[in-house]
């Protein structure tokens, strides 16, 4: 386990769980979203840094970032980064923001400048749902994306669709080729897994390693894969 993605769930009082695809457009509407935004990326960097306090493991955290939080008010965007990574202690290359396609439609060039100065700080940015948009390939090339996310809609398709498995092994070696990191979303079989593994994906996430968990549990797991890893050096080194 080398990394994290950051998740908000709303626990209402008497409406029980809110999705996010619920409230987050009403915050994004009702201009909360700079606000909830940067709480969530405070409160990520800080619980990345206490796993690394309590269990000595680094690993990344990932934030997304929504579309109206990064065209409404750029340049607040990197003095939120700024005071996160301050007010956590979290090394900047250890926390990574997902912009999705939509996000980048507006004001090309702006938004290559504030990416400039975000990825000058140390942070990698990642593309996420990689695929499902209109300009994927020519947004390789404007922006300064330093890892690629493959969207869960391929994968799913992956062992029963040819084409679906030609495209992700093409999308693979190009973004290898371009030096950017790989991740693909939605793994949820063995199966799915090995194939990737033989396309030579480089990071994966999905239900197969571990469902959305609290922060306190996600700790709890990185101990259990811990012992694993090194029961499975043990048996290697006595075999």
């Amino acid at each position: 386990l080398v990394g994290v993605e950051a998740l908000v769930r709303w626990r209402h009082p008497t409406l029980g769980r809110i999705p996010p695809s619920q409230f987050i457009p009403l915050a994004e509407e009702s201009g909360l979203i700079n606000a909830v935004g940067e709480w969530i990326m405070i409160t990520a960097c800080r619980e990345a840094v206490e796993i690394r306090n309590n269990l000595g493991k680094d690993i990344f955290v990932a934030v997304n970032v929504s579309a109206r939080q990064f065209t409404s008010n750029r340049p607040q965007l990197v003095e939120v980064v700024r005071r996160a990574l301050e007010r956590s202690g979290l090394p900047p290359d250890r926390l990574e923001l997902e912009i999705t396609e939509s996000t980048l439609m507006d004001n090309v060039e702006d938004a290559i400048t504030i990416m400039r100065t975000i990825k000058d700080m140390g942070l990698s940015i990642a593309i996420d749902d990689f695929g499902t948009g209109y300009s994927s390939i020519s947004y390789l090339r404007k922006y300064p994306f330093t890892t690629l996310k493959i969207d869960r809609s391929f994968v799913n398709d992956l062992l029963d669709d040819k084409d679906d498995e030609t495209l992700v092994r093409s999308v693979i070696a190009m973004a290898q080729g371009m030096g950017l990191a790989i991740i693909a979303e939605g793994v949820e079989t063995f199966d799915q897994y090995h194939l990737l593994e033989d396309a030579q994906c480089s990071m994966m996430q999905g239900y197969l390693f571990s469902r959305p968990v609290p922060a306190d549990d996600f700790q709890q797991l990185l101990v259990s894969h811990r012992q694993m890893s090194d029961l499975l050096v043990f048996e290697e080194s006595m075999g």
